[in-house]
């Protein structure tokens, strides 16, 4: 064999061999991947469990404890048990154990992406009490002002979320109007250069009351004493 031909010979790696290399590398990578969300998610969860709890009181003046329920067609449940359908809502009371409102979580697309609140709810005057933005990605300076627009967040204080006489509805539509033209105890007043971002508030408020407020009412005995059937 000539010298030529034997630099034009290159040197092959087995194929089996590099497959079990790389078989063992993608098991160590899926082995690292399982054991990192092991570690982290008990931190997830209990830091998503210290935010609701903040942000419940700040929806709900006046709340010393809550209680969680799935609250759905089927019934009232704690949030304990399992397969159970409905809605997560946390029932919210004071030092006395009176049912101070209940918080609702409700989400819409914004302008930049998904926008999640928890929001207030009083059985008394039917009305919303209060917004907290958990989660969004709104323009800076524009959007983001729902989260600390002083302003836009007074019309959140006595929402007014009255129901219908069959109580299966909400009397009126909530909605978000043009800056500067609310008339209506329901209506919200959008931010200037945030209206996308006002809107998907006042959406996502009145989808989750036409759809929870009924089912709160009905169930409104049972979140008083704070049992489910």
């Amino acid at each position: 064999m000539s010298s030529a031909e034997q630099s034009q010979i290159q040197p092959q790696t087995p194929s089996f061999a590099m497959l079990r290399t790389l078989g063992g590398i993608a098991m160590l990578s899926g082995l690292l991947v399982v054991l990192v969300f092991q570690y982290t998610q008990p931190i997830i969860e209990e830091n998503k469990r210290i935010a609701i709890e903040q942000a419940v009181s700040r929806v709900i003046p006046g709340v010393v404890s809550k209680k969680d329920f799935i609250l759905g067609p089927d019934g009232l449940f704690d949030a304990g048990g399992k397969d159970l359908k409905g809605e997560k809502v946390y029932a919210a009371y004071d030092a006395k154990g009176e049912l101070k409102g209940v918080a609702l979580e409700a989400a819409a697309t914004g302008y930049q992406d998904v926008i999640r609140i928890l929001y207030g709810y009083n059985q008394d005057c039917q009305c919303v009490t209060g917004i907290k933005v958990l989660k969004m990605a709104e323009t800076p300076g524009l959007g983001d002002k729902i989260a600390f627009d002083p302003d836009f967040l007074k019309n959140f204080e006595a929402l007014d979320a009255r129901l219908n006489e069959a109580k299966n509805a909400l009397e009126n539509t909530i909605v978000t109007v043009k800056h500067g033209t609310k008339r209506e105890q329901w209506e919200i007043d959008s931010i200037s250069g945030a209206t996308i971002s006002s809107k998907a508030i006042g959406r996502m408020i009145n989808d989750s009351g036409q759809r929870m407020f009924p089912l709160i009412i009905k169930h409104l005995d049972e979140l008083r004493a704070g049992q489910a059937n």
